[in-house]
């Protein structure tokens, strides 16, 4: 539909809460959370980018009471507070949203969706279009022929049809409809059990909440009469409902005109929460933010359509410097190694080959990286390989792209074998990101990668293991001021994802010509600051680096299952579930559908009438597990559905899901372990994750009975005794601990006896644990 607008409303408070609940729990090195200051920045600046000439205004709700709490006590009374972690960023945000130029609304008394309505009605009365720009149902109300909605979520936009064909009525029915339904997380009345289905077919019978009270004698039913039980309250409700469009304000349209950003506030802004993305694009183009210019997030990215594969052209940098916290100091990347313009090269025929074969034999250290069919690494395969020697200059040698039309590449086997001898020669150092993957697919295809000196994910991790992620694009970001180019900015995204292979030649050469120049450019400026610092050196060189051929050697070689174990015990949980369905459904005195939350929800508070404990986001009574256990203590129905998910879950997660993931051709699990993940420094597992399989039931134990050993072998389990404590007890000098370590007790036994008042020698394993 084709709208320009000519004024832009946002309502903040429904972006606030909306990307605080829908991103991560992202936060800062210092601990600070920023999730919520990053997804709505970067929804404003995109939609700011897109109305670049347009007035713009961005209004929040102001704390304090409004009218609508002098008109009914108990509004938003069930409403939860504000989260801690979400309170300490609203002022971040408010400077930022500030200092980028935009006009900043918040008006004592009333909400933001009455400050938005009357900007809106004043603007529609004067013949200018508005956009919205907000996920509240309620703001439907105002749509007309001038004024849309817009939701930057799904990037959809509401018209008058558009507005029908979700609710199935009118804007102008809007209020009447919201006074029927009621809103629970405002507690706004409505109508008992009258949901948006009902409330719609009323409006297209009798159009308006008026006729419909008029005629409630001829509703019939149960739905009738709860209809008259709550005419009482209905005018209230829709009063509640309504958005007033009358509100004095202090503002005139030339007020919401975007200004100039203040770039110094801006940067002082996103360096102190360490919003590397948007620091980084605050030097786009002419060296100015404008919020008229800057993109959505990750819009500092060179696009890949862009530029031709061997042109010369220049990384996008923040061009500030970017913090290492390990020595307290800045890690600044030089500027050869950060600005150097960059020559990719893709490599199709024998002589370039053979160009870039000499100079990988003359040098003692270069870069590369795969690009493979899958990120499973035991069935991926080599699609191309890619090389970088000295920044900016690097190289691409597609071996097996075949989407139609695709010009003529290098034999793959052909290649391979002539790259083996220097990827297996242990003088020639390699750098990589990741290496333990690469080393994988080479040795699917039978070469067995010699000289992993250098890992950048390592270096990050080790520089500061908290400081960021350490994927590529996270360090690179960080420690050079580059956005690089991804995955999906080359094959897409979702179900139309295209496979690498399948990605034109031109557009794979830069992606993966920059994976080598980049992971060169870290190492240059990631390993410099590691070698001044004894310490961090030496735990690179001796323990990070050292384990990353222990740890392929472990992935490579899996772990042997029991299929027939895991089979039958798979068969005796349904089983045990099938009763624990009954047990509950008879608890609950009728038939419902135990993996449904929303039915749970209904039998326990609403026919069951046990007190809510706590409500989820969108104000719905909560079935979280620690809800339940907390009612388990009083109420049997919890008790018996906390057991069925507990089984349900060792069920899909290990019993029945464990045998898909032996590998057809070992015959064995392989799991992949990280190292650059726990801040602890621990391993991780992942994909099956074999650090986690239950131990606290007797469900949980029988399937570690699963992991077997080849006849003639065994599998030997070693770990520090109590190490956490004996630390603990050398640290604080606590006698009664360092007692019980220096007669050989168990201490977690001893704590156990303590912390459950039993004789030592009766503290059971459960205890114990």
């Amino acid at each position: 539909m084709s709208f320009t607008p000519d004024l832009v409303l946002v309502d903040g408070s429904s972006y606030l809460y909306r990307a605080f609940h829908a991103l991560p729990p992202l936060s800062n090195s210092r601990g600070e959370p920023t999730g919520a200051v990053v997804g709505v920045l970067n929804m404003l600046l995109k939609l700011a980018r897109e109305s670049s000439h347009t007035q713009f205004a961005v209004v929040f709700d102001a704390p304090g009471k409004t009218f609508r709490d002098e008109l009914f006590a108990e509004y938003k009374a069930n409403r939860p507070p504000m989260p801690d972690d979400l309170r300490v960023q609203v002022q971040p945000l408010l400077d930022a949203v500030t200092a980028n130029g935009m006009a900043l609304l918040r008006i004592a008394g009333v909400e933001a969706d009455d400050v938005i309505g009357t900007l809106a009605r004043r603007a529609a009365a004067r013949g200018e279009r508005v956009l919205i720009s907000t996920g509240d149902k309620d703001m439907a109300q105002l749509v007309n022929e001038h004024i849309m909605l817009v939701n930057t979520m799904s990037n959809t936009r509401m018209d008058r049809e558009g507005v029908k064909a979700k609710f199935d009525v009118y804007p102008e029915q809007i209020i009447d409809y919201l006074a029927l339904v009621g809103d629970s997380s405002d507690n706004i009345p409505g109508i008992d059990k009258v949901g948006p289905k009902t409330a719609a077919k009323w409006l297209n019978q009798y159009q308006t909440l008026d006729a419909i009270i008029e005629h409630a004698a001829e509703i019939p039913g149960k739905i009738g009469e709860n209809l008259r039980a709550g005419l009482t309250t209905l005018e209230l409700s829709r009063k509640l409902a309504t958005i007033h469009s009358d509100v004095e304000l202090p503002i005139d349209s030339a007020d919401l005109k975007p200004r100039a950003p203040d770039v110094a506030a801006l940067r002082e802004i996103y360096t102190r929460l360490e919003l590397r993305t948007l620091l980084a694009q605050l030097n786009v183009g002419d060296g100015t933010a404008n919020a008229a210019n800057i993109g959505e997030a990750g819009a500092a990215r060179l696009d890949a359509s862009d530029i031709s594969a061997t042109a010369p052209a220049k990384l996008t940098t923040g061009g500030t410097p970017l913090e290492g916290a390990a020595s307290g100091g800045n890690l600044i990347a030089p500027p050869e190694v950060r600005d150097a313009p960059r020559q990719y090269q893709c490599v199709t025929t024998q002589p370039e080959l053979d160009a870039w074969l000499g100079k990988l034999r003359a040098t003692p250290l270069f870069a590369f990286d795969t690009e493979t069919t899958s990120l499973e690494y035991m069935n991926a395969e080599i699609v191309g390989v890619s090389f970088c020697i000295e920044p900016g200059v690097a190289a691409y040698v597609p071996l097996a792209h075949n989407y139609p039309g695709a010009p003529d590449q290098l034999p793959r086997d052909a290649t391979l074998a002539a790259l083996k001898p220097i990827l297996e020669r242990e003088v020639i150092g390699k750098i990589g990101h990741h290496l333990k993957y690469d080393a994988h697919v080479l040795a699917n295809h039978g070469i067995k990668l010699q000289g992993m000196r250098y890992d950048t994910m390592l270096e990050s991790y080790v520089w500061n293991s908290v400081a960021t992620r350490h994927d590529m694009d996270s360090a690179a970001l960080r420690y050079l001021g580059i956005t690089t180019i991804t995955f999906e900015d080359v094959a897409g995204r979702g179900a139309k994802q295209l496979k690498f292979n399948e990605v034109a030649l031109d557009t794979a050469t830069t992606y993966a010509a920059e994976d080598a120049d980049v992971t060169l450019r870290l190492h240059r400026t990631l390993w410099p600051q590691i070698e001044k610092e004894p310490l961090l050196k030496q735990l690179y060189e001796e323990f990070e680096q050292p384990l990353v051929p222990v740890l392929l050697a472990m992935e490579e070689r899996g772990v042997l299952l029991d299929r027939e174990l895991l089979r039958i015990q798979s068969g005796e949980i349904a089983a045990k579930l099938i009763k624990l369905q009954e047990a509950a459904q008879r608890e609950a005195g009728q038939p419902f559908n135990v993996d449904s939350p929303k039915q749970l929800q209904h039998i326990l508070y609403e026919k069951m009438q046990i007190p809510v404990l706590r409500k989820t986001p969108t104000g719905q009574p909560s079935t979280a597990e620690d809800v339940l256990e907390e009612l388990a203590d009083a109420h049997a129905l919890p008790k018996l559905i906390l057991e069925y998910r507990g089984l349900a879950k060792l069920r899909s997660t290990y019993t029945d899901k464990l045998p898909e993931q032996i590998n057809a051709r070992t015959g064995r699990v392989h799991t992949s372990y990280h190292q650059a993940i726990a801040q602890t420094g621990r391993l991780s597992s992942t994909d099956p994750n074999l650090q986690n399989i239950p131990i606290r039931t007797a469900e949980g134990r029988r399937i570690r009975q699963a992991f077997i050993a080849p006849p003639g072998q065994l599998l030997l389990a070693a770990d520090y005794s109590q190490i956490e404590l004996r630390i603990m007890a050398h640290l604080s000098g606590d006698e009664s601990l360092l007692r019980a370590f220096a007669e050989d007790r168990d201490v977690h036994q001893a704590t156990a006896a303590e912390v459950f008042a039993v004789p030592l020698a009766e503290v059971s394993a459960d205890q114990r644990r």
